[in-house]
Order: C-alpha cells, then structure tokens, then sequence
C-alpha cells in the first residue's frame, strides 16, 4: 500500500473514497488482507492522548519524590510503570504523525504530536514524522531509516536505530533540563524514574516495533513486516499494540487502539 504523502489519512481516505484507495493493494501479495474503512474516531484520540501524558506526568511528579532503596521492590514495579508509559508517549507522538489524534483538527493534532516528541528525550517532531514516512514507504529496504546498515546483529542494528533518532541537541537538552530539575528533586530519583525509563523505552520501541516485526526475510512487499500472535494484553503491555505490526503498516489510518480489531481481521485470513 503505498503510504499518502498527507499525513491525514482518515480524511483523505473519505475525500477519495475508500475502493479507490484499497485499488492500491489489489497486485500486491499482501492483497488477501481484509479491507478495514477508516471509521470517524471523534475525540476518542483526543482523549487517549490526555490519558497517556496525564499518567506519565502524574507518574514522574510522584516519582521524583519517592523515597526510594535498592531494597524497596516497587522501585522496580515503578521503573517498568514509568518505562511503559514512556512508550505511551512515543506512540501518541507517533499517532499524531498518522494524524490520527485529532483527524478533524490538524493544529491540535500537530501540538500533541509536537509535545509528546518534545517529552520524549527532546525529539524534533518534524524529523520524526519525515523519518517515519520514510520507514513507510520504503519499509525493511535500506531506504527505511529504521532498517539495520546491512548487519542484522541485534545490538548493531539497536545502535543504527538510536544513531538515527539520537542528536547532539536532544543530548544538550537533556543535560540541561537533567541539571535544573535536580535543583528541586533528588538526583538519585531523576536518574531511576526519569532517566532509565526513558532509555529501556527505547529498546522497548525497538524491540516490539522495529526489531521483531521487522527482522529476516519477507514476503509482503511493501509492508515487509509481520505481527506478533493474537494475544491483546500481551501486545499492550509489550508495545501498546505495535506487535500487530503488518496492521499498522496495511491500516496506517487506525490509531494504535483500534489495532487490536484489525488484527482480530487479518487472523481469519492469513497467518503472519
């Protein structure tokens, strides 16, 4: 499916009508994939990105007062909460790249978007959105900025992803903002809830999104990717559904709540 260059996909799905858009996949080998209309979602983005930034801030404002040790387990159980959410954060920014936080409303699309990027490590969201639509469009080639540098090894092509996305300015950010908030929080709490989420975040994203959907070879071009096994509170907890990585890129237009149902589809169908 060859991914539009408008980032409002559930507009311009309505605007050109849906047969014409699904003519797109009609040779392609991933054809046997069941065709999903784009449905309105009203505020329902709206909504679910409010609930994903409210619980990570709230998260991290309790956090970075908590009276932590080495000895407490729920130090643990709060560095894995802080850590999912963090990915919650990504994904919303991803969404907005999608518009398909606020379809109807692209300014408030755009500052979530724009927010939830900053939010997370400092990213620029406009070389986000350019490098993602890239990843769409030329997905598991070496035009895809999220495909390994010609070794698979896990850790080379982890490192080639973080290259990718990690620059010096997200770096000066960060050392900045790390400096001023330990004038009234603990520096031991920034590091534990703050820090080290944010990092096993990363491997997260790139592990349940890129990594596994995106390894060894393939045979459903364009997408070049493949979803995890049916199982939903497994692909939320791991990546707020982005295991169901070949809906992802067959739907671009479905935000990441309603992947759960597109793959439900895609099961009855072909195995992935």
């Amino acid at each position: 499916m060859h991914v539009l260059p408008n980032h409002f996909y559930l507009q311009a799905v309505l605007s050109v009508g849906f047969e014409k858009y699904c003519m797109q996949i009609e040779n392609s080998p991933v054809s046997a994939l069941p065709r999903m209309k784009p449905a309105p979602i009203g505020n329902k983005g709206i909504w679910a990105a409010v609930v994903v930034l409210s619980l990570w801030f709230g998260s991290l404002a309790y956090l970075l007062n908590y009276p932590w040790s080495f000895t407490d387990p729920l130090v643990y159980v709060f560095i894995l909460v802080q850590m999912h959410l963090y990915t919650g954060v990504f994904i919303t920014a991803h969404d907005a790249i999608h518009g398909v936080v606020a379809p109807q409303r692209p300014a408030l699309n755009y500052a979530i978007g724009w927010l939830s990027a900053t939010l997370f490590a400092f990213n620029d969201y406009k070389t986000l959105s350019r490098k993602h639509h890239l990843h769409h469009q030329h997905s598991g080639t070496f035009d895809d900025p999220d495909f390994h540098e010609g070794n698979a090894n896990f850790f080379l092509w982890y490192y080639s992803f973080l290259k990718e996305y990690i620059s010096w300015k997200q770096i000066l950010f960060m050392a900045l903002t790390y400096n001023l908030l330990k004038l009234f929080f603990p520096w031991e709490n920034l590091v534990v809830f703050w820090m080290i989420p944010a990092i096993l975040s990363t491997f997260q994203l790139f592990f349940f999104g890129t990594y596994l959907p995106h390894r060894g070879e393939h045979h459903n071009p364009p997408h070049n990717a493949r979803s995890q096994a049916l199982n939903h509170a497994w692909a939320f907890v791991t990546c707020y559904f982005f295991g169901y990585h070949l809906e992802h890129h067959a739907y671009p237009y479905l935000p990441w709540w309603r992947l759960p149902k597109a793959r439900e589809a895609t099961s009855q169908v072909i195995e992935l």
